[in-house]
């Protein structure tokens, strides 16, 4: 799992989750006027709420978390994971609101001097829910939700092409291949290949990366916060190798952060 695929988006949503997980602890009923001999519940004692709030809203944020996080996305009945955690989310906030709204189910206290209504626990799970669903829903329509939530490292100076990369930007030189192993047309073939010299850079979104031979399916995705080789440029397009040795080519490069 890469953390530096994480957004500021995916930042709120387990800002909000820890919040939740909080509030689970704090009562869920509160009482106007002086009951004696009454034990509060928390939101882990009520078994409607646990499920629906409290459960459901911590599965929300792992499955968003999840599946930024993941290398490939992983789908389940043909959707992905994080569909999945938005889809959680929303439903765990509507559920808040309906136990913020009658947290005893339609029954009453039974008492004229003795009223039940919300506790500060369900409150705050209602408030955690309620922001969870909003940031899982708009970080893919919101840019500013979208920006690496750990901001990449600043890359040393590129080595020469067909030097292995230098460790500590997510690169594993053990698995990547010399760049020199692969054929090359002569120079004199390649006029323009000449003036490329290679660089790292980062990606300010979630970009896809497509096959060499033009395939529309992408092979693999870069991610915000981590560092990809440039190698070979395609007019305004980059071919870029991944952290597994996988090369594509970035048609999208609009943005992109070059390392010095």
């Amino acid at each position: 799992m890469n953390i530096r695929s994480l957004t500021r988006g995916d930042g709120v949503v387990i800002g909000a989750a820890v919040l939740l997980f909080i509030a689970s602890f704090f009562d869920n009923y509160s009482y106007d006027g002086s009951v004696d001999g009454i034990d509060v519940p928390n939101l882990w004692e009520n078994g409607p709420v646990l499920l629906s709030v409290v459960l459901a809203g911590l599965i929300a944020a792992g499955l968003v978390v999840a599946a930024r996080a993941l290398p490939q996305p992983l789908k389940v009945a043909g959707l992905e994971l994080g569909s999945f955690g938005v889809a959680f989310a929303v439903f765990a906030a509507w559920s808040g609101l309906g136990n913020l709204i009658d947290p005893l189910g339609g029954l009453n206290s039974g008492s004229a001097d003795s009223k039940l209504g919300a506790g500060t626990g369900l409150v705050l799970a209602f408030v955690a829910t309620l922001i969870m669903a909003a940031a899982a829903v708009a970080t893919p329509l919101v840019p500013a939700l979208q920006g690496a939530l750990i901001p990449a490292p600043k890359p040393v100076t590129p080595q020469p092409y067909g030097a292995q990369p230098p460790a500590g930007y997510g690169y594993p030189g053990a698995q990547q291949q010399p760049f020199a192993a692969q054929p090359q047309q002569p120079y004199a073939q390649q006029p323009a290949a000449a003036e490329f010299s290679p660089f790292w850079f980062a990606v300010p979104v979630a970009r896809p990366l497509f096959s060499e031979d033009g395939a529309p399916s992408p092979v693999a995705e870069l991610a915000p916060g981590t560092w990809y080789l440039a190698v070979e440029q395609r007019g305004a397009a980059l071919v870029a190798q991944t952290q597994d040795g996988r090369r594509g080519v970035l048609q999208d490069t609009t943005g992109i952060q070059r390392g010095s």
